[in-house]
């Protein structure tokens, strides 16, 4: 595979503080990665490190196998052939949609850069707003024309900071296809940050989970989903509820539901504490007036339906095949798919 991005042992530091600490990362040519954690956890900062608009304290960042930063060696933001694309798109507001997008363009010829205009109008369906200026475009046309800014002048990798904050939430979803059915076609290698687990698993072809500076677990939206390598991992791309345990054999837990099967292997040995993770649709509820389980809570999804349930003190999320009100005795049914054993 043909590597686009090599960041190995990568640190940075703000006022002494690090920031992000020996993260490594690698994406292929044509992929796209999203970076996804909470504010503060060193998402913007890893693309400003890319970008070369933040010196690194150790570590190396390649670019198509050529180095950008190393202790020694520091290639110029404007030198590195990288695109970026703001939170507010950065768009110039006196400038109309064609200016905006020709703006880069210093080094072609008249004829190149009239074609390239047109080709990008053409690929972020904007041939009909040419002549307008920003505050004449709705936010979705705004990001339309940043995109096509920065594909203009073909950079090898591009970043995206928030790039679907400011987008309503009507108009985000298929925003979100569009854009990345346009960065399939044109092959674009991409780097986005967000902390919306929805639009990581819509745009991404795979997920960055960060954490104080470093990278939890790197793969598809699939792969994290279903086997989280630990419980920050499992807890930011789903959550679900705890319940204390002991493993007994294989992925055979006890607990006081009695023994639960786990989804997937665990490093756990016999008989060691831990601490079991269920998804909501891992608990069935089930209508039994002789069962001494009573539904706590009901909380209304839209689609679905959860509703909690107190289990020696553990607060349990479940689904039911059948409605339920608050009050009503149930019986608890775990099936192993969505169950995770991680250490107490």
């Amino acid at each position: 595979m043909n590597h686009t991005l090599s960041i190995s042992n990568l640190s940075c530091q703000y006022e002494h503080q690090t920031v992000l600490d020996c993260l490594s990362l690698t994406v292929n040519k044509g992929e796209i990665i999203c970076l996804l954690g909470s504010s503060g956890c060193g998402k913007t900062t890893l693309l400003k490190a890319i970008a070369g608009l933040l010196p690194i304290k150790s570590g190396s960042i390649k670019l198509n196998h050529h180095l950008l930063d190393d202790r020694c060696t520091q290639v110029a933001p404007e030198q590195r052939n990288i695109g970026m694309i703001f939170q507010d798109y950065a768009l110039f507001p006196h400038l109309t949609v064609v200016e905006n997008i020709a703006f880069g363009l210093r080094k072609v010829t008249a004829q190149e850069k009239k074609q390239r205009i047109e080709q990008m109008l053409t690929l972020v369906q904007l041939d009909g707003y040419t002549d307008r200026y920003p505050h004449q475009l709705s936010g979705g046309q705004q990001q339309r024309v940043a995109i096509a800014r920065s594909l203009a002048y073909q950079p090898d990798l591009l970043l995206l900071d928030e790039p679907f904050s400011n987008i309503d939430t009507q108009v985000r979803h298929e925003l979100i296809r569009e854009i990345r059915d346009i960065f399939k076609r044109q092959g674009v290698t991409a780097i986005f940050v967000t902390h919306s687990r929805e639009e990581a698993f819509a745009f991404a072809d795979k997920m960055a989970v960060m954490n104080k500076g470093r990278i939890e677990q790197f793969g598809t939206a699939s792969e994290l989903y279903h086997h989280p390598s630990c419980k920050f991992v499992a807890d930011f791309l789903g959550g679900g509820s705890y319940l204390p345990a002991t493993k007994s054999r294989d992925n055979d837990y006890l607990t006081s539901l009695g023994t639960v099967q786990a989804d997937s292997p665990s490093a756990l040995t016999i008989e060691q504490q831990c601490v079991l993770l269920m998804r909501p649709y891992s608990i069935i509820l089930q209508s039994d007036s002789g069962a001494e389980t009573q539904v706590e809570e009901q909380q209304f999804k839209g689609d679905q339906c959860h509703y909690i349930v107190n289990v020696d003190g553990n607060r349990l999320i479940a689904t039911s095949l059948e409605p339920l009100s608050v009050g009503d005795h149930v019986a608890i049914n775990i099936c192993s798919k969505g169950v995770y054993a991680f250490p107490s």
